[in-house]
């Protein structure tokens, strides 16, 4: 091959694994392992937004379908059409979107027998992102069309963590003046304020009541994203790592809101006094208007917070 921009053949199959951050699982399915072995070279090396790939690897559309029922997390799937039989790769793209009803992952179909399926009747007849011959799949295409499908799947997953946050919002509108309501409309603010910014980042968001003494304060857990989610409800000393709880507190500390390069702490004070913090780990570069909006965040909650104390105050009032 004497073109630089061809597929070359190597032993090398591992992607690297950035620290902290998960990589993007790539589904292979060819019966050729020598195109396994190509696909992982001319990948090597690869990241998008910081996050290197995983690759998966099957031999057949049973083998395809077994990884895709195990793994739904599957960002893409490199997929030959021609294997077991003339159209294991059709049938297994119409099992991933019509029975596992995945519509996330990106489908790329590769041949190397384009008249076996003809590239107008299948993006006809079968729901999949691209259509490529094996024989114009350079390392350099092979590049742009697994950076363009990540980018589509990260999208559509930045949809769809958005409407999960709207529809609790929703949910939540009518009730927003009782204790529970309140933590719902927080949850999912907080999971469109990670999905808009943070690309789906651990958060978690800290109610500390009463501390303008200092003593006897009281923090907990309201919210939680990610990593985070089993914290809700809980003291934060006790329920996150000493390095998060650590960073949470820089804000609580400096009375104010702290960005460094690797996590972002957010600070308000309500006005009876009451402290809001809102802790997203991992790299947060912040423009001006993220920084409004989490601002903006902070200061909504902590008003309903002040009218949730004040309506339970009130109805004590009442009933003494």
């Amino acid at each position: 091959m004497g073109d630089s921009d061809d597929l070359v053949f190597a032993d090398e199959a591992s992607a690297q694994t950035a620290e902290g951050q998960a990589p993007w699982p790539i589904l292979i399915v060819d019966d050729e392992e020598e195109i396994h072995t190509v696909t992982k070279l001319a990948l090597s090396g690869f990241e998008y937004a910081d996050r290197p790939l995983q690759f998966l690897s099957a031999y057949s559309g049973d083998e395809a379908r077994d990884v895709m029922r195990r793994r739904p997390d599957v960002a893409m799937v490199l997929l030959d059409v021609v294997m077991e039989t003339d159209h294991a790769g059709l049938d297994t793209a119409r099992y991933i979107r019509e029975t596992l009803k995945n519509r996330f992952v990106r489908i790329v179909l590769r041949t190397g027998q384009p008249g076996q399926a003809p590239e107008r009747d299948v993006i006809r007849d079968y729901d999949i992102n691209d259509y490529k011959e094996k024989t114009e799949l350079t390392a350099k295409k092979l590049y742009t069309v697994v950076y363009s499908a990540l980018r589509s799947y990260r999208d559509l997953n930045t949809i769809e963590a958005n409407r999960r946050g709207l529809i609790k919002v929703l949910a939540a509108a009518s009730k927003l003046f009782t204790s529970e309501s309140a933590e719902e409309f927080i949850q999912g603010v907080m999971e469109q304020l990670s999905a808009l910014i943070y690309d789906d980042h651990d958060m978690v968001y800290v109610n500390a009541a009463m501390v303008a003494e200092r003593q006897g304060a009281e923090e907990r857990v309201v919210a939680a994203t990610g990593r985070f989610a089993n914290a809700v409800g809980k003291a934060p000393r006790a329920a996150l790592t000493h390095s998060d709880y650590h960073n949470l507190n820089l804000a609580l500390r400096k009375r104010r809101s702290v960005l460094t390069p690797e996590h972002f702490s957010g600070y308000f004070v309500g006005k009876d006094g009451t402290e809001h913090l809102l802790y997203i780990a991992g790299k947060a570069t912040l423009s001006a208007p993220d920084q409004a909006l989490i601002d903006l965040f902070l200061e909504n909650v902590a008003v309903i917070y002040e009218s949730l104390m004040l309506r339970a105050e009130l109805k004590q009032a009442q009933q003494s």
